[in-house]
């Protein structure tokens, strides 16, 4: 179902061994795929956003794995097809997040809203509380 030809030639015909090349999900348990070889139409959650998507509740269908760093990292993929347009804030929604950032960056004790976000170990701005500078 999920196969990459040049991939399958290689391991066919030529007789190469690749570690994450699994489309049948024998070794892994799920199909799987190296680094930038995802069959078309499989995208990853972050190609997804950046196509303003959202996976939608559908389910895994497959998973990239490459190693970085002595690690073995993974990405899972889902169906472009079957993605849905990311869903937009509400007017109240926005209203609400913008009173939170604002509480964030009020000063409780002088008052004054600063440019940056008070910091959460003092709870004051820098101005009530210079020890948070050193």
């Amino acid at each position: 179902m999920l196969r990459n030809q040049d991939l399958d030639f290689l391991v066919d015909h030529r007789g190469f061994f690749l570690e994450f090349y699994d489309p049948d999900g024998q070794r892994f348990g799920f199909p799987t795929f190296p680094y930038h070889c995802a069959p078309d139409g499989l995208v990853t959650r972050r190609q997804l956003r950046a196509a303003g998507l959202r996976p939608a509740g559908q389910p895994v269908i497959a998973q990239i794995l490459w190693r970085h760093r002595k690690h073995t990292r993974t990405a899972y993929l889902y169906r472009r097809d079957l993605a849905k347009p990311k869903r937009q804030a509400t007017d109240a929604q926005l209203i609400a997040v913008s009173k939170a950032l604002l509480a964030r960056r009020t000063c409780p004790t002088c008052g004054q809203v600063k440019d940056y976000y008070i910091p959460r170990r003092s709870g004051e701005c820098l101005d009530c509380n210079p020890e948070v500078n050193r």
